[in-house]
C-alpha cells in the first residue's frame, strides 16, 4: 500500500479547524463547524478518500487497526461528546430550553468554542500521524501456522489471566497486572470469535466463562468504559463472520448501554464507593434502579459534564497562559522520570501528585479535596505549548500508535496476533488519551512486555522465522 496523495493533500484535514478559527467571533457557528469537522475527518479517512485503506484484508477484518477503532474511540470520545455540554451552555436540558429568558454566559460560550476548535485541530493532527505512517502490507519476518491460531489464542487467554492475578499481588507490578488482564480479555474474546464458527464446543464454553467473568468485573468497576468496551470488542471480533447478526444485536445494545449506563453507574457508586454495601449488592441495586427507572433525575448532568471532559478543558484554557505559563518540556521531563521503577528509586516522586499539581495550579479543583481530575492528553498537549503543542503532541501520538501496530504485526506474523491481540491488548491506553506521565509510562512498559512475549513465542517455536 502506497500513499496515493502528496503530503500537501493532508491539509484538507485542517480546513474545518481553519474555518472555525476565522469565525471565532461567532462562537456558536465556530463551535458547530469545529464539531462537524470531526465527522468530516472521519468521513474522508474511513472511506479511504484521502488515502487508500489497507487492501491486505477486508475492512471488516482489520477494524482493530489504528485508523479504524483507535480513531473512532479516541477521537470520537474527545471530539463529539462535547455537544451535550454545548447545549447546556446554551440553556438546554434534556434537549429542551430550560427558560425562554435564559442569559447565555458569553465567556463560557467563547471558551467552549475555543476548546472545540482545539479538539478539531487535535483530531486532524492525530489522523495525520496515522496516515503518514500507514504502510501496508507489513513485510513479515515471522509466521504462525494458521491451523494452530485458534488453539494458541485459547491457551493465551488461559495463561495470561492467572499471570495478571499474580502480578496484582506482587508489590510494584500492578501496572503489569492491568496490561495482562487486558491481554487476557482480548485473547479470550478473540478465541471465542474463532471457536464459534469452528464449532469448538469446549473452547467456546470456556471462553464464554472467561468473557462473562470479565464482563462481571467491568460491571463492578464503577466505570462505564470497561462495560462498553467488553461489548464493543466482542462485536468487532464477531463481525467478519456474522455481519448481519452483529449489526442487528450489538448496535442496539451499545446504544442502550449509552442511555442506561449513567443511571447504573450513579447508583452503583452511591452504594459501593461509600462502603455501605459490597459490590454484588451495589450491582444488583443499580440493575434494579435501571430496570425500574428509579433514577432520581435525568442523565443530563452525566452527558453534559461527565461524558465529555470539555468543562475541565475550559478551566485549563482560562488559566493558561493568562495566569500560568505554558509548561514547555516540563511534562515530558516528568514523564521520563516516571519510567524509572520505584524499586531502583525509592524516593521517586508520586506520579499522581505531579499530575494533580497542575490541576490545583489551574484552579480546576481545590487542594485537599478528595476529587481526582487528571487532565486528558490533549489538555497536557495544550498546557505544553498551546495550539502548536496540540499539533505536535497529537501528531506524534497518532504516529506512535500506528508504528507500534506495524511493529506488532511484523513480529507476530500478521494482523490477528499482532494488532488484534498484542496491540489491542497491551496498548489500550491509545483508545483513551491519559495524562502524559501515565501514557508514556504505560506505552514504554507495554512495549517491553510486547518484546518479552515475542521472545517467549519465538523460543517456544510457536513463531517461526520466514
Amino acid at each position: 500500500m502506497k500513499s496515493n496523495k502528496p503530503i500537501g493533500a493532508y491539509l484538507i484535514l485542517y480546513i474545518p479547524w481553519m474555518i472555525s478559527l476565522v469565525l471565532d467571533s461567532s462562537p456558536i457557528v465556530s463551535y458547530i463547524i469545529a464539531w462537524l469537522g470531526s465527522f468530516f475527518i472521519f468521513y474522508i479517512t474511513l472511506t479511504g478518500k484521502l488515502r487508500s485503506l489497507p487492501t491486505d484484508r477486508a475492512v471488516s477484518e482489520q477494524l482493530m487497526r489504528p485508523i479504524f477503532l483507535v480513531q473512532i474511540i479516541f477521537a470520537g470520545y474527545m471530539c463529539t461528546t462535547s455537544i451535550f455540554y454545548f447545549l447546556d451552555v446554551l440553556g438546554y436540558q434534556d434537549f429542551k430550553k430550560t427558560n425562554s429568558f435564559f442569559l447565555i454566559d458569553q465567556d463560557r460560550l467563547l471558551l467552549t468554542a475555543q476548546c472545540q476548535r482545539y479538539y478539531c485541530l487535535a483530531h486532524a493532527a492525530f489522523v495525520t500521524g496515522i496516515l503518514l505512517f500507514m504502510q501496508y502490507p507489513v513485510k513479515q519476518k515471522y509466521y504462525i501456522e494458521k491451523e494452530k491460531l485458534a488453539n494458541l489464542l485459547f491457551i493465551f487467554a488461559l495463561i495470561t489471566l492467572p499471570v495478571s492475578v499474580l502480578f496484582s499481588i506482587v508489590p510494584g507490578l500492578a501496572q503489569l497486572s492491568y496490561q495482562f488482564s487486558s491481554l487476557s480479555f482480548m485473547a479470550g474474546t478473540l478465541a471465542l470469535a474463532f471457536a464459534i464458527p469452528l464449532r469448538k464446543t469446549t473452547n467456546t464454553i470456556i471462553c464464554l466463562i472467561l468473557y462473562f467473568f470479565n464482563f462481571y468485573e467491568a460491571l463492578i468497576s464503577g466505570f462505564k468504559e470497561p462495560i462498553i468496551i467488553s461489548v464493543l470488542v466482542l462485536g468487532v471480533f464477531l463481525y467478519p463472520n456474522y455481519k448481519k447478526i452483529v449489526l442487528i444485536t450489538f448496535v442496539p445494545v451499545l446504544f442502550a448501554l449509552f442511555l442506561l449506563l449513567p443511571a447504573y453507574i450513579k447508583v452503583f457508586r452511591a452504594n459501593s464507593w461509600t462502603g455501605d454495601t459490597n459490590d454484588d449488592v451495589a450491582r444488583q441495586l443499580a440493575i434494579d434502579a435501571v430496570i425500574n427507572n428509579n433514577s432520581d433525575d435525568s442523565n443530563w448532568s452525566f452527558y453534559s459534564f461527565r461524558l465529555s471532559e470539555i468543562d475541565m478543558f475550559t478551566l485549563f484554557v482560562k488559566s493558561t497562559p493568562d495566569h500560568i505559563d505554558f509548561y514547555g518540556t516540563k511534562l515530558l521531563e516528568q514523564s521520563i522520570t516516571v519510567l524509572v521503577p520505584r524499586i531502583f528509586w525509592p524516593g521517586k516522586p508520586s506520579t499522581e501528585e505531579m499530575i494533580m499539581n497542575r490541576v490545583y495550579n489551574a484552579g480546576v479543583v481545590n487542594r485537599g479535596s478528595d476529587v481526582s481530575a487528571k487532565p486528558a492528553f490533549v489538555v497536557d498537549a495544550y498546557l505544553s505549548g498551546g495550539p502548536l503543542g496540540i499539533f505536535a503532541f497529537l501528531f506524534v501520538y497518532g504516529a506512535i500508535a500506528q508504528l507500534i501496530s506495524l511493529k506488532a504485526e511484523k513480529l507476530f506474523g500478521g494482523y490477528i496476533l499482532g494488532t488484534a491481540l498484542i496491540f489491542s491488548g497491551l496498548f489500550q491506553m491509545f483508545w483513551r488519551g491519559l495524562s502524559i506521565e501515565f501514557l508514556l509510562n504505560s506505552v514504554f512498559w507495554s512495549y517491553i512486555s510486547m518484546l518479552f512475549i515475542f521472545r517467549i513465542l519465538l523460543a517456544a517455536k510457536i513463531l517461526k522465522e520466514i
